[in-house]
């Protein structure tokens, strides 16, 4: 099943799961913001993005230089930090069983369909 971390106030969070109708695809939505991943979760989606988990983050957020946290710090501390304010996690994210994408373009995900 296809599941899409989305923030019904995000542009490209919309337009990506149009997207996904548009092509014959109901995927599960996850609003990751009332239901945050854990960080076991976000290690594991972390992977199938093959990204590490900074670059997976809204590093620009106002709320990521407030909790003093920065580029350099370790894997375990950006995902214990995007766990509890979930907030951080770049939108929107789609994961398709072992493969996942940052919908930013939304065209982005179409390559793991």
């Amino acid at each position: 099943m296809i599941e899409i971390w989305h923030n019904p106030r995000c542009s490209k969070s919309r337009q990506t799961l149009q997207l996904l109708v548009d092509n014959g695809i109901t995927p599960d939505v996850r609003l990751y913001l009332v239901d945050a991943p854990d960080e076991a979760t976000l290690r594991d989606v972390a992977g199938k993005l093959e990204l590490r988990p900074v670059e997976m983050m809204r590093i620009k957020e106002k709320l990521f230089k407030e909790l003093g946290l920065s580029k350099s710090d370790n894997d375990e501390t950006l995902l214990a930090a995007m766990s509890a304010n979930p907030s951080l996690i770049e939108r929107p994210i789609v994961v398709n069983s072992g493969i996942a994408a940052i919908g930013r373009p939304p065209e982005a995900v179409l390559d793991i369909l």
